[in-house]
């Protein structure tokens, strides 16, 4: 009986605009455009309130895309999940992971990478950072699932949102109104719907059982071990895509995850590894199992102490730097020890995404 089977291509950018290694994925028949249901991307921006390399890159992909299937490029977006993270500090890479379904011609029994996708209808300014963006995240992740073909949660190891956030112009828009937001404070607004989205998705996983408006950025007890959101002033509604296990798909692609307690966690990267199949025996994976690497997507977060292990980090206190880029920086070098890559897809700010100045972290690889 034919059943899905998940395809990722990971591939460079030589700038947020650069979709000429996708088109040759394509030109190779390598990929097929109309299988595609997502793309992830590193861009090079500052991953700040105005990093529009995230906007620049959507809208490159979105006219190339609409170009290849024959369809206006907003109906392309419309329905293909485009999420771009700002942000390739140190040594991160910039590049693509393209993420697609096709057909095999029966199941693995063994359980293979299964990929669903779904979204928010658009957020009001008032809504961005409270309840409603919580409760739309939820019922998006829970769709995303169903699309996915996933039952239990425990089955999921990660979901990556794509949220809005606050700018001068929404909040004068609100106010118009008589309606109050979350925050004036416009890089503030970009954590809370942040928050408020892994929020959303440990509510749908069963992480937590309520999500009182009052904890979204200050209860960071309340987290997810699978959730990575990113903010970004190119959108208005929430972008979900959900990456499991299911024996009802096809392929050689499994996914595994672990959560980091703080940034320089190597043993839950190393733990990740082993759990997608591969061995990082000496430290860092060898070529062979490099090979097999498919992806590892994490968060980064600055703790909230200005601790790291009881010695003293300055993220918070640089004014000259975002901690969330000092952040990124920091645990994708981390990661890129490890693995012995530095195409890497880290996010920064991780709002009750893990514990306080730590995060998930997922590898997606190919079996032996």
């Amino acid at each position: 009986m034919p059943a899905r089977q998940a395809l990722l291509h990971r591939v460079p950018m030589r700038h947020p605009g650069d979709t000429a290694t996708i088109e040759a994925l394509f030109d190779s028949g390598a990929l097929d455009p109309r299988q595609v249901v997502a793309v992830l991307g590193k861009t090079e921006g500052n991953g700040c309130v105005n990093d529009f390399t995230r906007a620049y890159a959507v809208q490159a992909l979105s006219f190339m895309l609409g170009r290849r299937l024959g369809e206006d490029p907003e109906a392309v977006a419309a329905r293909i999940a485009m999420v771009m993270s700002g942000g390739t500090e140190g040594g991160l890479s910039p590049h693509f992971l393209v993420l697609a379904v096709g057909e095999a011609a029966a199941p693995n029994p063994a359980g293979a990478l299964a990929i669903g996708t779904a979204f928010t209808p658009d957020f009001a300014p008032e809504e961005v950072g409270r309840t409603p963006q919580v409760l739309a995240t939820a019922a998006a992740v829970r769709a995303a699932m169903a699309d996915a073909g996933i039952a239990d949660p425990a089955a999921v190891h990660y979901v990556q949102v794509k949220c809005p956030l606050l700018t001068s112009e929404r909040i004068a828009a609100a106010k118009a109104r008589g309606m109050s937001v979350a925050t004036e404070d416009t890089y503030h607004s970009m954590g809370l719907s942040r928050g408020a989205s892994a929020l959303g998705v440990a509510l749908a996983l069963g992480e937590v059982a309520a999500v009182p408006e009052a904890a979204i950025g200050t209860d960071w007890s309340l987290h997810s071990g699978v959730a990575s959101t990113s903010a970004g002033v190119e959108l208005l509604r929430n972008e979900v895509i959900v990456l499991g296990n299911s024996p009802a798909w096809a392929g050689d692609l499994t996914i595994a995850h672990a959560v980091m307690r703080d940034a320089i966690d190597l043993p839950a990267v190393q733990a990740a590894l082993r759990g997608a199949g591969l061995r990082p025996e000496d430290g860092q994976l060898p070529p062979g199992q490099q090979e097999r690497l498919a992806a590892v997507l994490a968060k980064a977060e600055p703790s909230s102490t200005g601790l790291i292990r009881g010695r003293r980090h300055i993220m918070w206190d640089d004014s000259d730097i975002n901690a969330t880029r000092h952040a990124r920086a920091l645990v994708g070098g981390v990661i890129a020890g490890a693995v012995g890559r530095t195409d890497i897809f880290v996010s920064g700010g991780a709002e009750h995404q893990g514990p306080d100045g730590g995060g998930p972290v997922a590898v997606v690889a190919r079996r032996a």
